[in-house]
């Protein structure tokens, strides 16, 4: 192994070393300790100070604030600086001249928050651009770290165009403007887009200084609403109204134009005071009314997509900006009222004629009924009178039912030809709405697209079967089905019914006859011509009474005309009796007492 030789310094005092002694020159150790104490800063705990920074790693910040010792200091702290390098100049809180491990502990966070609403209160004064951290999102905005407190930044006030992704603006420092302080709960909004309007209205005085009405300008879609889209001009907005987007119907905006897309406007109108702009893109192309076909004329066939639907009718674009009516009328040949939405829909295409066009009003009117023969162009030949056959009911009057037995031919049959017998007060009680009927054509009115349908001449008149049926004074069996003021409606047998006046309902117990009652009626009178039976309950018994009382009428006068005949006789044979004859006038006597 190999030995080292030291060899000491001759010269060195060992003895004044281990004693202390002219270590520090003339002075003392206790007066150099002193001396060294006064270079260093009187550091009290609890104050601020500031420091510079001397080092900088990802998880600590080195202070030196002019003590013995350096203070190290979390980076987080220092995270809404993201441009913080050594050398700079910072404020820290005194926490400790000695920690656990006898380090100097320092707190950027809490300097800060020292002074931070002295700070925040002085930039709102005085208008002070200021520096903030954004921290992240919430409701409504953004929170942001200024001078150690956390203020809110609404949505609305982060830039002067629409925000579509929040989080690209976290973990960024950015410039705000205090905008407003609640002192009571210590609340801070900010704005960063008070500092670009402030920039910005500038370029509006400039912009709105050369704006002239038809002037074409490149812009930028900044955003799009349900009723127009808003153009950036380069530092002033204008806004394109939906119906300023195209010569055509637009539902969406966001059917023509999107977000970011350049495009050349036109300048309709503007307010310079008011620093609105009205911009038009459609104006740009000429007008689709004087593109269309010249040779297009009434009676031609178009075709085109149902854009717009109403009760009345429907709007069909034919080509971009051209439209045409299609009234409700215009869509089918029946005459029974209906809504446009039982024929057709938006965004159906449909072929349809041109029925009126006004190049000069930009009007046209079109049919669809007319694609199809006129049903009522060869009525007579196809329905002529007399014929059979089946209507379905579409409405009713308190007159009769009206029904149609193809589509676009309707006809009316009166409530006196719906039965032969039967007394019908309201079509309803026959039949119903959507049923379907058997008629017979009866009379045609072609001018008028009228017909005149019967169902009873369905069958033969049975009134000619009925009056020798129901003869007067024929007695009949009747239920009483409805009873009224005036009398009752008796049914007879099927499809025939009677009428029994109130008088003639009484029973011979004294009682009136009631709905849903039997008994026998006595026809009093028939009219074939009004159809009409009346009848007598009454009767039956009344002409009984009346026959019973004539009896016995006769009778006593029989019996009164045989006493007179008998005393005549009497008188008669008195007159030639002699003395002999009194013994057989005395018998006659006695037997004229007998009867």
């Amino acid at each position: 192994m190999e030995v080292l030789n030291n060899v000491a310094n001759e010269g060195f005092d060992w003895n004044a070393f281990e004693n202390d002694l002219d270590l520090y020159g003339n002075q003392s150790k206790e007066q150099v300790a002193e001396a060294y104490d006064k270079t260093l800063s009187n550091i009290a705990v609890g104050e601020v100070v500031e420091g510079t920074v001397s080092e900088i790693n990802k998880r600590e910040v080195t202070v030196n604030i002019g003590y013995k010792s350096e203070g190290m200091i979390q980076a987080t702290e220092f995270r809404y600086n993201p441009e913080l390098t050594v050398g700079d100049k910072v404020e820290v809180y005194v926490e400790s001249v000695e920690d656990k491990s006898g380090a100097l502990a320092l707190s950027h966070k809490k300097a800060r928050q020292l002074k931070s609403w002295d700070r925040v209160n002085e930039a709102l004064n005085n208008d002070e651009i200021i520096k903030g951290y954004v921290k992240c999102r919430t409701k409504g905005g953004m929170i942001v770290d200024v001078f150690g407190i956390e203020a809110f930044l609404p949505g609305s006030q982060i830039d002067v165009k629409p925000i579509r992704d929040y989080d690209v603006y976290v973990d960024k420092t950015m410039e705000f403007k205090v905008v407003k302080i609640n002192q009571e709960f210590r609340n801070v909004v900010v704005s960063h887009k008070a500092l670009i309007e402030a920039e910005l209205e500038a370029q509006k005085q400039v912009i709105m200084s050369k704006l002239e009405k038809g002037q074409i300008l490149e812009g930028t879609v900044k955003n799009i609403t349900n009723y127009g889209v808003f153009i950036d001009l380069g530092g002033v907005d204008g806004l394109i109204h939906i119906t300023d987007l195209s010569w055509g119907r637009v539902n969406k905006p966001e059917e023509l134009v999107q977000l970011d897309q350049k495009l050349n406007v036109v300048i309709i109108d503007f307010d310079e005071q008011k620093k609105r702009i009205a911009l038009g893109l459609k104006q740009l192309t000429p007008h689709p009314w004087e593109a269309l076909d010249a040779n297009l004329k009434v009676g031609d066939s178009v075709k085109g997509k149902v854009v717009v639907m109403a009760d009345y009718g429907a709007f069909v674009e034919i080509a971009a900006g051209v439209e045409g009516l299609i009234h409700v009328s215009e869509m089918s040949w029946s005459q029974h009222l209906r809504s446009a939405q039982d024929f057709m829909k938006v965004g159906d295409e449909v072929e349809a004629v041109v029925l009126t066009l006004d190049r000069e009003e930009r009007k046209m009117s079109l049919g669809i009924k007319q694609l199809t023969a006129d049903p009522w162009e060869n009525i007579e030949t196809k329905y002529p009178v007399g014929t059979k056959c089946t209507a379905k009911v579409r409405n009713f009057t308190n007159f009769g039912v009206f029904v149609e037995i193809e589509e676009g031919i309707d006809g009316l049959i009166h409530i006196s030809d719906l039965s032969w017998t039967k007394k019908v007060k309201h079509p309803n009680e026959f039949t119903s709405v959507g049923a379907d009927i058997e008629v017979v054509v009866l009379e045609i009115d072609k001018e008028n697209r009228r017909l005149s349908l019967g169902h009873k001449q369905l069958e033969e008149n049975p009134w000619n079967a009925i009056e020798q049926q129901f003869a007067v004074d024929t007695v009949h069996n009747g239920t009483i089905a409805e009873v009224t003021e005036k009398g009752a409606i008796v049914t007879l047998a099927e499809n025939v019914e009677g009428f029994a006046p109130a008088k003639q309902l009484v029973k011979e117990d004294g009682t009136t006859l009631k709905a849903g009652e039997t008994a026998e009626f006595k026809v009093i009178d028939f009219s074939k011509a009004t159809k009409r039976i009346t009848l007598s309950h009454s009767r039956l018994f009344e002409e009984a009474r009346r026959a019973e009382a004539a009896a016995e009428k006769a009778e006593r006068k029989a019996a009164a005309d045989a006493t007179k005949s008998s005393v005549k006789k009497i008188q008669q044979s008195v007159e030639k009796t002699t003395l002999g004859d009194i013994a057989g006038l005395a018998e006659l006597k006695a037997q004229l007492e007998k009867k």
